[in-house]
């Protein structure tokens, strides 16, 4: 085999880097006007997984930025077209796994949506609040690594400690701390345990003493509002050229969010305020999660007061597995349990697109159907890959200290960037 050559190994955005340095800018001499390459990674700034940036320097500031991806790249789309419909669910926790009940339920929607299911109250009120107990999850992680990232150590083990409660309730119902699949196309897997109602209010009555430890931490600290405040600047036009959403996308002063503006899975039943703030800057980004974790316990303890009763699952006796004691004295439960594990489902021919809004943005899935029990196409539109294209405008002519607060500040995780 040929070996590969190096210029063959640089992205295009990477090579722009490269070659503009060292080329001069306009009014100033050849020894002041020489700039530096420098590499940032590939290792884990700030990030979840794993990221390259190539930076121009001059001196401390930012002349030019580009990322480079790939390293994590799993083909999670590709192998979505090889697996049954119900198969593809354990593959959605793992592109975003800091948020996989999220991923469950944009990609169930999608395909319920190509079925016509309609899917009971109870189930939808108990995916909101899994949903939301999601949110918090990760934005805890995301506060705790980004302050630790910027020197607020002690405030990342306050933030693990309140993950691990949700960490359990996840196990609770799911048997499982993080990749839960506890979705289902069609509602649920399983009821929850009777426990779960409790140890969901017993997090819930304990979290917004916590937010408050945080905030005191951190919100009047002058050196945190010395490294956030008037860093990585996004202004609104520029976070909707370039396709940002999420939290950065408020921060950035554009009042949007899918749960309000185009509501799913219920979220049209539940009061609650949508964080928004026209900075546009690092110290703004902080605030907007902040305050979203409040409104996502509030979410919480919405779903939980007026749970309904009924069904998990929805009325389909040849998609939905069959409960397990009808299958004890039900053969014709018994049949159905063996076809739909063994043979898939059918799911009638055509496309559609669902969006949800993710604790790092819009999280869409587009699904094409062939009319076979495998889907056709998968393809993932994550928010992470949208944000980091607005890396280099946030960055560009800061320091180079501050890139990392930026990159922290934007909350991407690689695994959904790369697939």
């Amino acid at each position: 085999m040929a070996p590969i050559a190096a210029e063959d190994m640089i992205t295009p955005g990477v090579e722009d880097v490269i070659e503009s340095a060292g080329r001069g800018h306009e009014g100033q001499d050849a020894v002041s006007d020489q700039t530096m390459i420098i590499n940032m990674g590939p290792q884990h700034p700030s990030t979840h997984g794993v990221l390259r940036v190539v930076l121009e320097v001059d001196g401390e500031v930012v002349v030019s930025l580009a990322p480079d991806i790939g390293y994590l790249h799993t083909g999670i789309e590709k192998t979505c077209e090889a697996k049954f419909y119900q198969q593809v669910v354990p593959l959605t926790d793992r592109i975003d796994y800091l948020s996989p009940m999220s991923n469950n339920l944009c990609y169930c929607l999608a395909v319920e949506k190509l079925l016509g299911l309609e899917i009971p109250e109870r189930a939808q009120y108990l995916r909101v609040l899994l949903n939301e107990l999601t949110r918090i999850s990760s934005h805890l992680v995301w506060l705790g690594t980004h302050a630790m990232d910027i020197g607020a150590l002690t405030i990342f083990l306050y933030c693990w400690r309140e993950r691990e409660g949700v960490s359990r309730i996840y196990e609770n119902v799911s048997g499982q701390r993080m990749m839960s699949s506890y979705f289902r196309i069609g509602g649920l897997s399983v009821e929850p345990p009777l426990d779960f109602y409790k140890q969901v209010q017993d997090f819930l009555d304990i979290m917004p003493g916590r937010i408050d430890q945080y905030e005191n931490l951190l919100t009047g600290n002058p050196i945190w509002m010395g490294r956030l405040k008037g860093v990585g600047h996004l202004s609104a036009a520029d976070a909707i050229a370039l396709g940002v959403t999420g939290p950065p996308l408020r921060a950035s002063g554009v009042d949007w969010d899918l749960r309000r503006d185009m509501p799913y899975s219920g979220y049209e039943k539940f009061d609650f305020k949508v964080p928004v703030s026209d900075v546009g800057d690092v110290w703004a980004r902080y605030v907007v999660r902040m305050q979203e974790l409040r409104e996502s316990v509030k979410i919480c303890q919405q779903a939980l007061d007026g749970m309904p009763a009924g069904r998990v699952v929805a009325d389909a006796p040849k998609i939905v597995l069959p409960d397990r004691e009808q299958m004890k004295t039900q053969m014709e439960s018994m049949i159905h349990h063996f076809k739909i594990v063994t043979e898939g489902f059918a799911v009638p021919a055509g496309e559609v697109f669902q969006a949800i809004e993710s604790p790092r943005g819009e999280m869409g899935y587009y699904v094409v159907s062939d009319g076979t029990a495998k889907p056709y196409r998968v393809h993932m539109r994550n928010p992470s890959f949208a944000t980091l294209q607005a890396l280099e405008t946030m960055c560009k002519g800061r320091q180079l200290a501050d890139v990392v607060a930026v990159i922290g500040s934007i909350d991407i995780v690689l695994g959904e960037i790369d697939r």
